[in-house]
């Protein structure tokens, strides 16, 4: 079994850490308030203090602990605390998985990876994650895209009222969403347009009517698959991202008090839904559906999310060189990981509508 040291136990990062207990790994939590992984068999606790870097932490306790090794570490703290993390992992030779979606992607360390003898890969959770893993199918069958879109939400089943919307991960990271100018493809060109701009009413099965905007979140695609027009949208209930818009312009946004309006609770029926679509230059188009509704090991966004990257922990376990040193996005992963990824994630009951693979 494999010593795979977690930074962040939120959300998102105690599921990760629990499965890979459930499995039979050695796993270290590092979180300043680890309390969702508590006495978890399996799982050996750090407290990180207020200024404490994870990094650091886990040198020296290994340092200070012959039996405790590192294999893979997995980083799961928000944002530019994330990115830090990563940067610093980026001059040490462990392999690394990164799920902070920080703004500062760690593509800008690859060199410095490769000079280290680190191999690092990021942004695997369902979008970004999934959606390039299913991109990169698309263009392995059609070459280069006339069109790629990713619509994709986290949201309760139906609408609450006030925000209709619960934060199901980092209430900062969603904040950094709704700010962040978006960096699209238009006519073969890298262009950014205001985050939340090219709203449109969409239909999602079974759901109704929902609204989709822009948002930053096509990331490594940008560079990695040729297209003539590619965009990520985020969506939301009717109304929330109206409410978003009027505080921020009549200056009363608060991200404090969002955090507590956005508090995720247990208690509220929630989903998660994508939809991937691409078209050929030729006319030839595919279309990818995911959705989750959660399930007793958790809420659907941690299991979407959750998911992807632990299976990416799994196959980087079984096939150690599976990536060189370098920093690598889940769209270069091999044919074979991304099916199995697929499947994986159908088999735990996250409905997956579209072709799988490149014979499909």
């Amino acid at each position: 079994m494999a010593a795979i040291h977690c930074f962040g136990v939120g959300l998102v990062g105690s599921y990760v850490a629990k499965r890979l207990a459930q499995a039979g790994h050695d796993v270290h939590a590092y979180d300043p308030q680890p309390n969702r992984v508590m006495g978890i068999p399996g799982i050996e606790i750090h407290h990180l203090g207020p200024d404490e870097d994870p990094v650091e932490v886990m040198v020296r306790d290994c340092h200070a602990h012959d039996r405790y090794a590192i294999d893979i570490v997995v980083n799961m703290l928000p944002g530019s605390i994330g990115h830090s993390s990563t940067t610093a992992l980026a001059e040490s030779p462990w392999r690394t998985i990164d799920l902070s979606f920080s703004e500062f992607t760690p593509d800008r360390d690859d060199q410095k990876a490769r000079d280290y003898g680190a191999s690092i890969l990021w942004d695997v959770g369902i979008a970004p994650g999934l959606s390039n893993m299913l991109l990169s199918v698309a263009y392995r069958d059609f070459g280069p895209l006339m069109k790629a879109e990713v619509r994709v939400g986290g949201n309760p089943t139906v609408p609450t009222g006030g925000w209709n919307y619960m934060a199901p991960f980092s209430p900062i990271d969603v904040i950094a969403e709704y700010t962040r100018p978006a960096r699209v493809i238009r006519n073969s060109d890298e262009v950014t347009l205001p985050a939340l701009s090219e709203r449109h009413i969409i239909e999602v099965p079974e759901k109704g009517e929902m609204e989709a905007f822009l948002t930053d979140g096509l990331r490594s695609l940008l560079n990695s698959i040729p297209a003539l027009e590619m965009s990520e949208y985020t969506v939301r209930w009717p109304g929330h991202i109206q409410m978003f818009i009027d505080k921020r312009d009549s200056g009363i946004l608060d991200e404090v008090d969002l955090e507590s309006e956005w508090q995720y609770d247990p208690e509220t029926p929630e989903f998660t839904w994508m939809e991937v679509m691409a078209e050929a230059l030729d006319g030839r188009r595919v279309r990818w559906t995911v959705q989750d509704h959660g399930s007793d090991d958790g809420h659907s966004m941690a299991r979407c999310t959750g998911l992807v990257t632990y299976c990416c922990i799994i196959e980087w376990i079984e096939d150690p060189d599976m990536l060189p040193p370098g920093v690598h996005a889940p769209e270069s992963l091999p044919p074979e990981v991304i099916s199995r990824i697929i499947d994986m994630l159908s088999d735990e009951g996250v409905e997956i509508i579209g072709p799988v693979n490149s014979n499909s």
